[in-house]
């Protein structure tokens, strides 16, 4: 009969075998699924030895990726949901975590241009009016904690002083996407003939690559970026970063470095929603964006977390290579206040010295430039613009 098809006894049984094999696949993905395990973050209670660390990993079949000093953790692969939950009920286990993603806060659009300009965002915090003094941010060292720094770049490489791939070690920090080398240019691209210029243009970088090619990385890379950060000297850390994941880990690792004397700086979040990790942290000085209205963007995050708005629409800066390109974000907002604190650094601490300790510490920091921000919004402090706009000039007069 036309239409009709037939199959041969060989060909049935082929058929069948076939149809069960996609069944038993299908069957075995959805056990897969739900027993599925991968990265974590294994918190140890203080006093555990490492032999036992290693021990109590091996048993429920861990993988260790790296250990993570500064929290006294470790970044594990686990197999299953099941080894999660019982390594967490041992002794000396503190907490397991899901090492959750985090990434980068800014889109490019591209733009070359050879000869120097003064980026908006840079006139608008009167950055420019510091360098004035002879203040350009040097020998202040800020760790640019995102995908790498373009390692050739003409308006960045004299500023570089090093860097770190936590990702690989054996491998370039050399930026592959683009997003770290536009945030480092906004805190100190050099003040030449080329391209921009930064908020502190002779500030000294350090480069550390904790985010992929595609802008999404681990939170264990992000800690010990932040580690490594801290151990080589960073004044300032800028996190153009983040995750809607709130992992103590990362809470302990800023903690840590703000402990340790050093300036933590994060981008608010571009959701239009809460402040997200870690900018959320009391330790972290979180910053929300602005255009040059001095409006706050509609995709910003806001809420009581935030410290400080600065420019974030628009903004022209290094990327990728050698080139330059103009990003919007809470991640360009942000290295406006980290090159300001770097600023701020550079100037005697005066009256701010709470501690009377003779140094800025991170708190001081932070209450000057918020003392001296321009108000924004309602009267004093608001969830929109925090303290209000970052102005560079004033936060570094006596």
């Amino acid at each position: 009969m036309k239409g009709k098809i037939s199959f041969s006894l060989t060909q049935s049984v082929s058929l069948l075998l076939a149809l069960l094999l996609i069944a038993g696949l299908a069957l075995a993905y959805h056990q897969a699924t739900a027993q599925e395990g991968g990265r974590k973050i294994v918190t140890w209670q203080t006093g555990l030895n490492q032999a036992a660390k290693d021990q109590l990993l091996a048993k429920y079949g861990a993988i260790k990726l790296k250990d993570l000093s500064s929290v006294n953790g470790s970044a594990v692969w686990l197999p299953s949901k099941a080894s999660e939950k019982a390594l967490g009920r041992q002794s000396g286990v503190t907490k397991v975590e899901e090492d959750a993603l985090v990434s980068a806060l800014g889109k490019p659009a591209p733009a070359l241009q050879p000869s120097q300009v003064l980026p908006w965002g840079v006139d608008r915090v009167e950055a420019d009016l510091v360098w004035l003094s002879g203040n350009t941010g040097d020998p202040v060292r800020v760790a640019v904690v995102d995908t790498g720094i373009s390692k050739d770049h003409p308006d960045l490489k004299e500023n570089i002083k090093g860097g770190y791939n936590t990702i690989n070690p054996t491998r370039s920090w050399d930026d592959d996407n683009g997003h770290g080398s536009h945030v480092a240019g906004i805190v100190a691209a050099l003040n030449n003939s080329i391209g921009a210029v930064g908020v502190g243009p002779a500030v000294d970088l350090l480069a550390v690559k904790v985010l992929r090619k595609d802008g999404s990385g681990f939170t264990s890379d992000v800690i010990e970026g932040i580690d490594w950060a801290v151990q080589n000297g960073a004044q300032v850390i800028n996190l153009s970063l983040g995750s809607t994941s709130d992992i103590q880990a990362m809470h302990d690792a800023v903690k840590a470095a703000h402990d340790a004397g050093t300036v933590v700086v994060a981008a608010a979040g571009n959701n239009g929603g809460a402040v997200i990790y870690p900018a959320a942290y009391p330790e972290v000085l979180a910053v929300s964006a602005t255009d040059q209205n001095n409006l706050l963007a509609s995709w910003s995050s806001r809420g009581p977390e935030v410290d400080l708005s600065a420019p974030g629409v628009s903004i022209y800066s290094t990327y990728l290579g050698t080139g330059y390109a103009t990003l919007s974000g809470t991640s360009m907002a942000t290295p406006h206040v980290t090159g300001a604190a770097a600023l701020v650094l550079n100037t005697p601490v005066g009256t701010y010295d709470t501690n009377n300790n003779g140094k800025w510490d991170p708190t001081e920091v932070q209450q000057k430039l918020q003392d001296r921000a321009t108000d924004l919004g309602d009267p004093g402090f608001d969830n929109l613009y925090g303290w209000g706009l970052l102005n560079a000039w004033n936060a570094t007069q006596p």
